[in-house]
């Protein structure tokens, strides 16, 4: 969240049930306040684990001074440091934003890689699947071949008795 007053802008965010407060030129990027508050916020979180282990959440809760972690400051100092030259934090914040851009270019071509994947096997079913009409095809007339050939002298047999017997008794 930001809060505009005048010609400064207050930037604070929540993390942890921790507030991390900021305050800028309005002029200064929302998007660096917030790069910074986020990685203030993750130095300072990862110190009080450091410093305090598992139980750094009630070492805060039951803090009664103002400036019981004040020797967190050096560290904040640091950041704030890096954070003071705008063009270096621009191009940090763009080296950013192209890496992200890569990645999601790399995202979208490994889905297009995918989807002409899934092309390439539904149209090799779509041959198989015509390639296994054609085996029942040749699988049908195969059993209608072998049926003949197995019927065909019985019935050439029969047909030659029958012509004799009508030979003999009809004509």
């Amino acid at each position: 969240m930001s809060i505009t007053s005048g010609d400064m802008t207050f930037y604070y965010m929540t993390r942890d049930s921790l507030c991390f407060l900021t305050m800028a030129e309005a002029r200064y990027p929302k998007r660096l306040a917030f790069l910074y508050l986020d990685e203030v916020s993750d130095m300072v979180l990862s110190e009080l684990v450091k410093e305090f282990t598992i139980n750094w959440r009630s070492e805060v809760d039951q803090t009664s001074t103002p400036y019981r972690f004040i020797h967190y400051d050096p560290i904040i100092q640091r950041k704030q440091r890096e954070f003071q030259d705008e063009r270096q934090q621009r191009s940090k914040l763009n080296d950013d934003l192209s890496e992200i851009q890569s990645i999601m270019k790399k995202n979208i071509n490994d889905l297009l890689d995918r989807g002409e994947k899934l092309d390439s096997v539904q149209n090799i079913s779509q041959d198989l699947l015509s390639q296994s009409k054609g085996f029942k095809w040749g699988a049908r007339k195969l059993t209608w071949q072998a049926r003949l050939q197995q019927a065909a002298p019985i019935l050439v047999g029969g047909s030659i008795v029958a012509f004799v017997v009508y030979v003999k008794f009809f004509w």
